[in-house]
């Protein structure tokens, strides 16, 4: 069983130095990246260039009691785009993080999309 879970992590890093070669963020259009936990879901925005983050949400900042994993999902989208639009970034490049583009995923990013974040 622990073969099982350290392949999964392995193909996960693959998948995520695959998008990080592709995906660059920089002043005009810095990186949305997005971790998802067992529990938790967070987002940054990041400008690589600098190395500098300029926005971090984590789902703890939601005061939802009781909510499923996705509606934090998309409160976290809703909350890191608003927080993003303040600071007048409007285009991001969403790096996903080896995370396959469904579930949480899927709705913190229509989430921000939404809210008026472009990518």
């Amino acid at each position: 069983m622990k073969d099982l879970a350290k392949n999964k992590r392995l193909k996960r890093k693959s998948r995520q130095n695959k998008v990080r070669a592709k995906v660059v963020g920089t002043d005009q259009r810095p990186r949305l990246n997005i971790f998802r936990g067992l529990k938790t879901i967070s987002a940054q925005v990041i400008d690589d260039s600098s190395g500098k983050i300029i926005v971090s949400v984590y789902d703890k900042e939601i005061k939802t009691k009781k909510a499923t994993k996705t509606d934090k999902a998309t409160e976290v989208g809703k909350l890191i785009a608003k927080k993003a639009l303040e600071k007048n970034i409007k285009q991001v490049v969403f790096d996903r993080a080896g995370y396959k583009y469904h579930g949480r995923v899927k709705a913190l990013a229509e989430a921000a999309r939404e809210v008026g974040l472009e990518f």
